[in-house]
């Protein structure tokens, strides 16, 4: 319901509780009824059936700062972010990728060749070529620098959503949690942590294409913990599968430099964003199959089941640090905003 003189807040981006009420509230109006996943299932992307296959549509912007960081940039980030949105709905060889580019006035052109060159190298390394794009330039102050828009397009037989979930499945992330956050936050404010903090922001279309072929039909729910962190992506998996999630604290891999950042900001990493990295649901049969198809890939080999579907508390998410259990609370937003 729309309060009298509301505003809009960085928390309405960032993700978590606050970004999905103001699209529930706000956008969902601009649903309507498709032949497959369309906006109102408020999934990674579209799937609209084509034929005897699925054609997969996600688009994203990018308004990530600093623009450079630890083991990244906004180039990088822009084509990872799709690439990985169209390979969480099962659509991991793109056809094409388009990219808007919204410059401010005086922007570095050195900056700008830049970017170009990070989007071209990763458009490369994801197999995803860019086919059309757009560019405009903005008064002076009128913009932070540069903003990017990527979209993406896909065929696949199959479609994977984030609402498969069912008691008794498996939960599989597919490396350390927490880089990106970090990296970004450190570079940000400049805190002079300890240690390499690095983003670990990658195309994961190659390794979830390994964990579909491991696995088959019994990969059944996937989704990148971004903004909003694990804690974010399982929320959003457990209240669409109508399931509790439990989470073995203790099976989460975190680094040791994130998790000393981590403990000094007094910041939990499953809060934390990330950029290269997944959460698959898979049926127990196939565990150790799709276990060992991540951990063959370079992108995977920290892979770990952390969790598994209860039919209890549907929705709910349960941390069990090994001395109890306690509710994982779902962010209200990204703890810093701006992430990607």
């Amino acid at each position: 319901m729309e309060k009298p003189g509301a505003k809009i807040g960085l928390k309405h981006g960032s993700g978590g509780r606050a970004m999905r009420q103001l699209i529930e509230d706000v956008f969902l109006e601009l649903a309507s009824p498709v032949d497959g996943i369309g906006l109102a299932a408020l999934d990674d992307g579209a799937a609209l059936r084509v034929g005897d296959q699925w054609l997969v549509v996600t688009t994203d912007s990018h308004v990530v700062h600093p623009i450079f960081f630890p083991g990244g940039d906004i180039g990088r980030l822009s084509v990872s972010g799709t690439v990985n949105d169209l390979a969480m709905m099962g659509a991991t060889e793109p056809l094409g990728l388009t990219c808007a580019v919204v410059l401010e006035d005086g922007f570095p052109l050195a900056d700008l060749v830049r970017v170009r060159d990070s989007l071209k190298a990763t458009a490369l390394e994801a197999g995803a070529p860019f086919v059309t794009g757009d560019t405009k330039v903005m008064g002076k102050g009128e913009l932070d620098g540069i903003v990017l828009n990527t979209t993406g397009v896909a065929l696949t037989r199959r479609v994977v959503s984030d609402a498969g979930l069912r008691a008794g499945d498996a939960l599989i992330i597919t490396g350390h949690v927490g880089d990106h956050g970090m990296a970004v936050m450190s570079r940000r404010h400049d805190l002079g942590l300890q240690g390499d903090l690095r983003s670990d922001v990658a195309p994961l279309n190659g390794l979830v294409r390994a964990a579909l072929l491991a696995g088959g039909d019994d990969v059944v729910a996937m989704k990148d913990p971004t903004r909003g962190g694990v804690s974010g992506a399982l929320h959003e998996m457990a209240a669409k599968g109508k399931v509790g999630i439990v989470v073995e604290e203790a099976q989460v891999p975190v680094r040791d430099q994130v998790r000393a950042a981590c403990d000094m900001l007094g910041i939990d990493p499953l809060l934390v964003a990330n950029e290269g990295k997944a959460v698959i649901g898979v049926r127990a049969a196939s565990v150790e199959r799709v276990l060992a198809a991540l951990r063959a890939h370079p992108l995977g080999r920290d892979a770990a089941v952390f969790g598994h579907a209860i039919a209890e508390r549907p929705g709910s998410v349960i941390l069990d640090t090994g001395l109890g259990r306690r509710l994982l609370t779902e962010p209200e937003g990204e703890l810093l905003p701006r992430i990607c």
